[in-house]
């Protein structure tokens, strides 16, 4: 078992810290995972899944952090969130060597399910860390650079993946051919580093001025019937957010495909939405915290709701490739925004269960929003299918507009003023 290492007291948390236990092994295990995402329906079919099995089997990886959201909550609850990261990181590394040795697709699609509940409870485990060591006047930063750091690591993780395939290429009938178990090898590889990175660093305990609060467990249940007025409301927002932002991976392209754009085109296209996706997470949170919540999500969901019904009126690679980069202006500076309305509003006892019933809400969202562009395409109406995404985006911001003074005092500097803090977030002294 793993052993907990001495805790580390202090008056605050640096960025350093931050850096070391939460930013690094972030980018790096989202890299091992970016790595092996893009080879999930090649090795499918190299395990002789048909391809609609093997399109069925990249979903697995969304479906299980679904399902894994609200068990992870409860785990991270119990274990302590790094040691959920640490367990996380060695269920991870099973799973991975499970895939790269698989004799059939069966055992590949459990592994891949097995793997998005795993990440479920990564994925939750360092955010609830995060939210408590880091105090609320820098939550928004804090939050959004590791948003950040997943995007980054999703941005790299393929290029990793095909250069070891590309380095151990095979010979197949006298033809060369990449090595698909090479990016599970990869990511192994950099799911190991991942463990060590939070093996190596001391525990860090809350702030001596914070008083500290019993953890409990609850049920699902009781934390829906507390807020159940938040979730009808601030709660399908978020499910709308998550909708919206898979937007670009199912949409962008599809169209490309429908006005006739070859493979690597549409690839520069992707490559664009994702380049500027991962760049502007740290101003976006700077904004967040010095004029509250409200000023970064209704923009990005304005921006990136509205771009995305400009796609179905796109006929040629530039105007594509403008679209892509508005979609991904509007998906850049909303990073961290759901982590940090959710992180405003979490109880202390029951943090991590909270943060996992949220994300649980964003999580339906993402798995349920390409269904949306799928539907359509598949009634032979794929522009309807993105205006209907685009219009949830357009929806998403309405709702946030109106309900999120209700639920978090850093909504925006009104909130903050009428709950007896200064513009800032500071109290009055």
């Amino acid at each position: 078992m793993v052993k907990s290492k001495k805790i580390v007291q202090q008056g605050e948390l640096s960025f350093g810290r931050q850096v070391a236990s939460i930013y690094l092994p972030t980018m790096i295990y989202e890299t091992g995972i970016g790595a092996v995402t893009p080879v999930i329906p090649l090795m499918a079919l190299q395990l002789h899944a048909s391809p609609a099995i093997a399109a069925f089997i990249v979903a697995l990886l969304g479906i299980g952090q679904v399902v894994g959201d609200i068990p992870a909550g409860v785990l991270a609850t119990k274990l302590g969130d790094r040691k959920a990261m640490l367990y996380g990181a060695v269920v991870t590394l099973l799973l991975l060597v499970t895939c790269a040795f698989t004799p059939n697709w069966m055992v590949f699609a459990f592994s891949i399910f097995i793997l998005g509940m795993v990440n479920a409870l990564f994925v939750l485990a360092r955010q609830a860390y995060l939210t408590e060591v880091t105090p609320p006047l820098r939550r928004s930063l804090s939050l959004s650079i590791l948003g950040g750091m997943t995007r980054i690591g999703s941005l790299i993780g393929p290029f990793v993946g095909g250069a070891v395939m590309s380095i151990f290429a095979i010979q197949v009938a006298g033809k060369s051919q990449d090595w698909l178990p090479g990016a599970f090898w990869a990511a192994v590889v950099l799911t190991c580093l991942t463990w060590l990175v939070v093996f190596a660093v001391p525990e860090i305990d809350l702030p001596k001025t914070v008083k500290k609060v019993e953890k409990v467990t609850v049920k699902t249940t009781y934390i829906l019937r507390q807020n159940w007025r938040m979730f009808a409301t601030l709660g399908f927002a978020i499910l709308l957010v998550g909708a919206v932002r898979q937007t670009s991976n199912t949409a962008l392209p599809l169209w490309a495909a429908h006005i006739g754009l070859n493979a690597s085109m549409t690839s520069y296209i992707y490559g664009l939405s994702g380049l500027l996706d991962a760049l502007l997470f740290y101003p976006a949170g700077k904004l967040m915290d010095r004029y509250g919540r409200l000023w970064v999500a209704i923009p990005s969901m304005l921006i990136l709701g509205g771009s995305i019904l400009f796609i179905p009126l796109t006929h040629g690679i530039w105007s594509m490739a403008i679209v892509s980069l508005l979609m991904g202006l509007g998906n850049s500076i909303g990073a961290g925004m759901i982590m940090t309305i959710s992180a405003d509003m979490a109880p202390a006892s029951y943090r991590a269960q909270f943060l996992a019933t949220c994300r649980l809400f964003g999580d339906t969202g993402a798995a349920a929003g390409p269904l949306l562009v799928a539907a359509g395409a598949g009634i032979g109406f794929l522009a309807g299918g993105i205006w209907l995404l685009g219009g949830c985006g357009l929806l998403s911001a309405l709702i946030l507009g109106l309900t999120l003074e209700k639920y978090s005092i850093h909504a925006n500097q009104r909130t903050r003023l009428k709950n007896g803090l200064t513009k800032q977030g500071h109290p009055f002294s």
